[in-house]
């Protein structure tokens, strides 16, 4: 037995992961044991967009509530105009114009036109709209019509676009650009949709310092809080950044404490094997760990758990471990939990630069970057964060695949 430095806990034996469960069966454990977000809130039009309708949207009015001009010319009765041509063209008297916004001063009689713009409003006795190009000017309140229009023609009929009572987006919609037009169209100044979960982001190790403060001998500066609460607000979460946890139950028990509110913790470091990992511990203190060890390459040290209900990721430590696992584990999990659909990154095919050596047994994620349409591996090693930072995707080694050989087409996935 060794001695345990003041304030650690007592050294105690490593605790090798003997047994991994492939990446597939990792995702149906996570993916089955999630229940989505049942919360909703309210929120203006402006801050809708990539939000998820809570409910159906039913349109309380027609839009357009009026018949309007699809074209800038004259509104007029459709009779005044048939036989005409520009031999013997129809000549008509202009009583008003209609800008977009005004109504007609009066209803139109046989023989007069309005001239109107585009979107305003048909007058009451028009039933169709010359377009300008079809016509001339012949004094001060004649128009020359060289063409016949029919009922209807160049007329935006009322409701044609969206009927009062008609829904118009169904629940679990999710909210783009158009969408969150539509809903202006109706009148609405804001949307029920479901709230974005709260992501508790808990960096752990006696050996992480925050950016900004110095070092002391044998510290390094906290990289996952970061990286991980970048994905978590790209997926539709919203991250709560917690305080370090040093390497103690007790500190841990107090994290997951203050914790409580969150919809989600995700642990970084303290989920491998050495005498000091103790996150697993907490989670068993509070809860139950699902499954720890992943076949996969980097993040084989992986565990995922439930405290109390609540989804309990614990990621490793080293940061290119902890994004890569990141990306193929919390982007599932929070876009599950956020109703969102599924992550479809971009992908392209691409011939491999050089050799890569993988080692078989477990499913790798290999960072490569793209230059002159050929894939260039730029993995390190997992503790590496330029790893993922100087590169543009990644490719996947399936786990009885030992060597990619040059020139080997693969498949890259965009970050």
């Amino acid at each position: 037995m060794f001695a345990s430095c003041a304030g650690d806990v007592p050294m105690t034996a490593m605790r090798p992961i003997r047994e991994t469960i492939p990446l597939e069966q990792a995702l149906d454990l996570l993916l089955r044991n999630l229940t989505p977000i049942a919360r909703t809130e309210r929120v203006p039009l402006d801050r809708a967009n990539g939000r998820v309708l809570a409910h159906a949207v039913t349109s309380p009015v027609d839009v357009p509530p009026f018949d309007r001009a699809a074209m800038d010319g004259y509104a007029v009765r459709a009779e005044d105009t048939f036989g005409a041509s520009r031999s013997e063209p129809a000549t008509l008297r202009r009583v008003a114009t209609i800008f977009t916004g005004d109504t007609a001063p009066l209803p139109l009689s046989a023989g007069d036109c309005m001239e109107i713009a585009t979107g305003a409003p048909i007058p009451p006795g028009a039933d169709a709209v010359v377009m300008v190009e079809e016509t001339e000017t012949a004094g001060e309140d004649r128009v020359r019509v060289m063409t016949p229009v029919f009922p209807r023609q160049h007329i935006g009929r009322r409701a044609a676009d969206i009927a009062a009572g008609q829904t118009i987006l169904p629940a679990g919609q999710l909210l783009n650009p158009s969408r969150v037009g539509a809903i202006a169209a109706i009148g609405a100044a804001d949307v029920e949709v479901f709230a974005r979960p709260t992501v508790a982001v808990i960096s752990t190790g006696n050996e992480i310092v925050d950016p900004g403060q110095p070092l002391a001998p044998g510290q390094i500066h906290d990289i996952n809080r970061f990286t991980l609460s970048a994905v978590i607000a790209e997926h539709g979460g919203i991250p709560v950044a917690m305080r370090t946890a040093a390497d103690s139950l007790e500190a841990l028990e107090g994290a997951i404490t203050s914790a409580a509110k969150a919809d989600v913790l995700v642990f970084s470091g303290g989920s491998s094997v050495g005498t000091r990992d103790l996150v697993l511990d907490a989670i068993r203190q509070r809860g139950q760990v699902i499954f720890h060890g992943i076949a996969v390459k980097p993040g084989k040290p992986t565990a995922f758990g439930q405290i109390a209900g609540r989804p309990v990721l614990g990621m490793p430590g080293y940061p290119t471990s902890c994004l890569s696992n990141a990306y193929i584990l919390l982007v599932p999990l929070l876009r599950t939990l956020a109703h969102l659909p599924e992550h479809r990154p971009r992908r392209l095919r691409l011939p491999l630069a050089r050799r890569i050596v993988s080692a078989t047994g477990r499913h790798q994620f290999y960072t490569v970057r793209i230059e002159d349409g050929v894939a260039v591996p730029a993995f390190k090693a997992s503790g590496d964060i330029t790893s993922m930072s100087q590169a543009d995707g990644y490719i996947e080694i399936p786990t009885h695949t030992d060597i990619v050989s040059e020139g080997d087409l693969v498949d890259v996935t965009l970050f």
